[in-house]
């Protein structure tokens, strides 16, 4: 970011009165501009003992297993934006529930947050979107383990699984943390 939104001035790194972090703040007109994390949201659609996948046809993963999800847009709620974006990515139709919340990942070192919704998928009737290379159901034997393209999804289809079998669906909330050698570890910090 070089110049005000408002203005035009050049902006300048600096920390602003009253604040402990860096922002690009306007000498010109005074405004201050915030980063902020991205939302990113998604469903967990589900038939009988299946869940629908899509195999990513952008980067970053092309070519991998993913649950339907994207970043939120301005002017909807998460569970809004999961739909949408399940309707996006899989061409799928779903129904959720008041407790359809599932789990829920803060990222800080990429600045953003995952959330998860559980639906139900209303009809067999779906079809790859524009960001997808095909959209299949799998029963969890047939989840191709090793081609799933990042590890909250992993994380919230293991949970799945297992729940499944208790038929106890808890919300989850997890820190995931990156390591310098490229390592990622996952700590659940909250169960409902």
């Amino acid at each position: 970011m070089k110049y005000c939104h408002h203005c035009a001035a050049p902006l300048a790194l600096r920390i602003p009165e009253g604040d402990e972090k860096e922002r690009f703040c306007c000498p010109g007109c005074d405004t201050i501009f915030y980063s902020n994390p991205k939302n990113v949201v998604g469903t967990l659609p589900v038939y009988q003992d299946q869940v629908l996948l899509c195999k990513r046809a952008i980067q970053p993963r092309v070519g991998k297993w993913t649950l339907p999800a994207g970043f939120m847009e301005n002017g909807e709620s998460s569970l809004d934006g999961a739909l949408r974006e399940t309707q996006e990515e899989a061409g799928a139709e779903v129904a959720v529930s008041d407790n359809s919340l599932y789990t829920l990942f803060n990222l800080p070192a990429i600045n953003q947050v995952y959330m998860f919704f559980r639906a139900e998928l209303l009809s067999l009737d779906f079809d790859p979107g524009v960001e997808s290379l095909e959209v299949a159901l799998f029963r969890e034997a047939e989840i191709p383990w090793q081609e799933i393209a990042f590890p909250v999804v992993r994380s919230t289809l293991e949970h799945f699984f297992a729940d499944l079998r208790e038929q106890h669906f808890p919300v989850r909330m997890f820190d995931v943390h990156h390591g310098e050698d490229r390592s990622i570890t996952t700590h659940l910090i909250s169960r409902s």
